[in-house]
């Protein structure tokens, strides 16, 4: 039953019915999840990427390297990028450990995470701790609590979906990103939701795509490599265990096999705030 629930908001958001109450829906999920989950271990709440076997691997401490799969997907949204004495923004921080991950590698003067669940905000102080670079504060990705032109780089992962208003999130983004910022977007969407995406991108006429990368297929490599230590944590809940199995992209689960298939893509872009 909860695993028919999940794939019945799957296909309203595929359709992109309801969209205010979806946004409320996913805040309780969230919410919901922090409240359950306080491991020490568990800084991140995305699929993943890993680069194919062979790749040359980015460098990671020893301590981050179990949350080798997980960072992936933030080393490829600002790889090639010079962050040192930059300002930048993740939205939809979740757990804050993408956020830490850009303050503690890539020294930037101040990386700030805001996420619409202020659970797991807090959650992501308590999992990260705070300083003069690294902070987090619950925001709305559709009213951005910032001025104009406050940011160098603002980084949005596996989260977008999630918003009731995308073309909202999008002039959000342009507003606050400095002339010549960059703006590093990676997400999920059915392939029927792809040209609905790409209207609301060319809508913004602040943002000017640089590139994009399908990332499905790393995406699926990272789901694979921890699906037997995510499958054991989840079902240390057996009540909504069938839902989380399928809400974490399990094997077996509608999202894994939509990947499979290519149904869902996992999209990776990167877009410049004209001057």
């Amino acid at each position: 039953m909860t695993s028919r629930a999940f794939n019945l908001v799957l296909e309203a958001a595929d359709k992109g019915l309801f969209p205010r109450a979806r946004k409320w829906g996913w805040r309780r999920l969230y919410n919901l999840m922090s409240r359950f989950w306080s491991d020490k271990d568990w800084r991140f709440m995305n699929y993943g990427y890993l680069l194919p076997a062979g790749s040359k691997p980015f460098q990671l401490d020893a301590e981050d390297e179990p949350e080798r799969a997980f960072i992936g997907l933030y080393q490829q949204a600002v790889d090639g990028l010079d962050l040192v004495g930059k300002w930048v923004l993740e939205v939809g921080c979740g757990r804050g450990g993408g956020t830490a991950y850009v303050a503690k590698y890539h020294q930037p003067k101040a990386a700030i995470g805001i996420d619409y669940s202020n659970v797991t905000v807090k959650r992501a102080q308590e999992l990260n701790g705070e300083s003069d670079v690294l902070s987090f504060r619950w925001g709305d990705a559709e009213d951005l609590p910032f001025p104009d032109e406050s940011f160098d780089v603002v980084i949005n992962i596996e989260s977008s979906h999630c918003y009731a208003n995308m073309s909202g999130f999008l002039s959000e983004v342009a507003r606050v990103l400095k002339p010549g910022g960059v703006f590093s977007w990676a997400d999920m969407r059915g392939s029927n939701m792809v040209e609905g995406t790409n209207q609301c991108f060319e809508s913004c006429s602040g943002l000017e795509l640089q590139g994009e990368t399908l990332l499905s297929s790393g995406v699926i490599r990272a789901l694979d490599q921890m699906n037997e230590k995510k499958t054991t944590r989840i079902k240390q809940v057996p009540v909504l265990s069938k839902f989380f199995l399928e809400f974490a992209g399990t094997k077996g689960s509608s999202i894994y096999k939509w990947l499979k298939s290519g149904d869902v893509v996992y999209l990776s872009r990167r877009y410049n705030k004209i001057n």
